[in-house]
């Protein structure tokens, strides 16, 4: 393996772990010599990814985290630090979109529960790491956004808000950051094939319009994310921070 994306002796927390985007990330991480700590809500769906993760050779430790509790990101940092003994990298993965409807008909509940997952758990967590990556000499962040943070997916009014104030937050961090070389970057994904994303590619007629519109003719896969996630974590990438790429199959090239 190119030494440029070598992860080994890194240790890197991925949020949303358990499935799709973030299990793949972790995967990748792990294939490329990371210590992996994959976080979700739920145990039992970490517990098998990581089970995945060992048994093709990895170190993976599952740890569940509510990412909207300060609290439990909080201890999520301190159990990975005490299980491994640092954090060199972080992937901000996890994600919720309870409102599917007009903007203004969404009950304050919802605008709650979804800024505080997308928006205040990333925060959360990178005021956790930073001052481990401060004492490592450096880290990575990596933000996962969505082209819905860069041009406002239909009907998806607070979760497109909060990518882009998550995008917003990657190059500020990268602003404030960049003089302890920790470099912050997002990614931008299009639409993926992942549980979370299942109401849009089930439709036939979306997936449908979404394949003559997209140069690449298809929708994503998880593991079509993974790649660039694993650049914005490896020694590569030391002089990229600040950036948003998306990874969309050309669905945002314009007048397409």
């Amino acid at each position: 393996m190119n030494k440029g994306f070598d992860l080994s002796g890194k240790v890197a927390i991925i949020t949303g772990a358990s499935r799709g985007i973030g299990q793949a990330i972790a995967e990748s991480y792990a294939a490329a010599g990371a210590k992996v700590v994959l976080s979700s809500r739920k145990q039992e769906g970490l517990d098998a990814a990581a089970e995945q993760i060992r048994a093709n050779g990895g170190e993976a430790l599952a740890l569940a985290a509510h990412n909207g509790d300060k609290t439990a990101l909080q201890g999520l940092v301190r159990q990975t630090v005490e299980a491994y003994g640092r954090v060199d990298i972080l992937v901000n993965n996890a994600a919720t979109n309870p409102h599917f409807g007009p903007l203004l008909d969404a009950e304050d509940s919802l605008w709650q529960k979804t800024i505080e997952v997308n928006i205040m758990g990333a925060v959360w967590l990178t005021q956790a790491v930073v001052p481990h990556m401060r004492r490592n000499g450096g880290g990575k962040i990596v933000n996962v956004a969505s082209v819905n943070g860069i041009r406002p997916g239909r009907l998806q009014g607070i979760y497109s808000m909060t990518k882009a104030a998550l995008i917003n937050l990657t190059q500020t961090l990268a602003m404030e950051l960049g003089i302890d070389h920790i470099q912050v970057n997002a990614i931008a994904p299009g639409l993926v094939r992942t549980r979370f994303a299942r109401a849009l590619w089930e439709s036939d007629e979306l997936q449908r319009q979404f394949k003559e519109r997209a140069p690449a003719g298809r929708i994503g896969e998880p593991e079509d994310i993974a790649g660039i996630a694993l650049y914005l974590a490896s020694p590569a990438s030391d002089y990229t921070t600040g950036q948003v790429f998306v990874v969309d199959g050309g669905m945002l090239i314009p007048n397409i």
